[in-house]
């Protein structure tokens, strides 16, 4: 029957991609490594990796045991922190997917500010809009945006994303500066297609209370960079996250159009799978990334 270290050691190849690089973080030889993986096969009967000089590519039962043994490895390696003080070093590897925006602006530098931190630590950040299967796909973290209605997940509130709508001095003075929330729709609304609302529902706050408008335009993206480059090109208005076109707004390049109206705010969250504790790496990470959030509170 395998064992469950050569579980841990086979997760492991595949997070990093490296012989090598486990062998390091081992502290073990790169032939006892693959010893080990061949000993893992053979006990099973089946091929798990196929091996090149560039690199390793799981068979079809490598991604099937992968999946399922990942999770028995983070439930090891959980009872191996409790006993041997590991949780005084950071070692190891998270696999983590965010947001393009939050990824671009803020957390690519604090990410790799972290890594620095701690030297036996690797990450490999993906920045994608689309939710992904945190624990089919195999990541330790996921940064999102939006409601979480996955309970099998943990959800720990990083912040608030405000968004604004903005537009260019040219296109209000081609066009006139809207009033009121129920002004636009005499106006070319850019649509966000992305937004789980709908791309032309924008949101108000009138009286304390939500007001929703129904706007329409002749331009929709599910990037909001387009929309923000098809509006600094005096095309029409957008509903953006603030911290998308902060610069812009500060700069006087983009002016932002009902201020005291907007309503949306979307709340930004660091999501792990559920476990009784996590891995001190992911605690101190999301710890760090919710720090830098609030170093640039202005942005949200």
């Amino acid at each position: 029957m395998p064992q469950v270290d050569d579980l841990v050691l086979f997760t492991q190849v595949i997070d990093l991609g490296s012989f090598s690089k486990v062998a390091e973080m081992n502290k073990v030889t790169k032939s006892v490594v693959s010893k080990r993986i061949s000993r893992l096969e053979e006990e099973l009967g089946v091929q798990l990796i196929y091996r090149t000089t560039r690199r390793l590519t799981l068979t079809e039962a490598g991604e099937m045991l992968y999946h399922r043994s990942k999770g028995i490895a983070q439930t090891a390696q959980s009872a191996f922190d409790a006993v041997t003080g590991y949780s005084e070093t950071l070692a190891g590897h998270i696999r983590m997917s965010v947001p393009t925006i939050s990824g671009e602006l803020l957390l690519a530098e604090a990410v790799s500010e972290f890594c620095d931190k701690h030297p036996g630590l690797t990450v490999d950040m993906q920045m994608d809009n689309d939710f992904v299967d945190l624990v089919a796909d195999g990541y330790d973290l996921v940064v999102r945006t939006g409601h979480l209605e996955d309970s099998s997940l943990i959800a720990r509130h990083i912040a608030n994303s405000q968004w604004v709508i903005c537009s260019s001095a040219d296109y209000i003075s081609k066009n006139g500066e809207p009033q009121s929330p129920e002004d636009l729709v005499h106006h070319n609304c850019l649509g966000y297609t992305y937004q789980t609302a709908g791309a032309y529902n924008w949101l108000f706050i009138r009286d304390g209370k939500p007001l929703t408008v129904k706007v329409s335009g002749n331009f929709s993206s599910n990037n909001s960079v387009a929309l923000k480059k098809a509006v600094m090109a005096g095309r029409g208005l957008a509903y953006l996250p603030k911290c998308l076109v902060y610069d812009e707004l500060q700069q006087g390049s983009l002016m932002e159009v009902l201020p005291q109206q907007t309503g949306k705010m979307i709340g930004i969250y660091a999501v792990y799978p559920y476990t009784r504790k996590p891995a001190k790496k992911i605690q101190a990470l999301i710890e760090h990334i919710r720090e830098s959030y609030l170093s640039m509170k202005e942005y949200f």
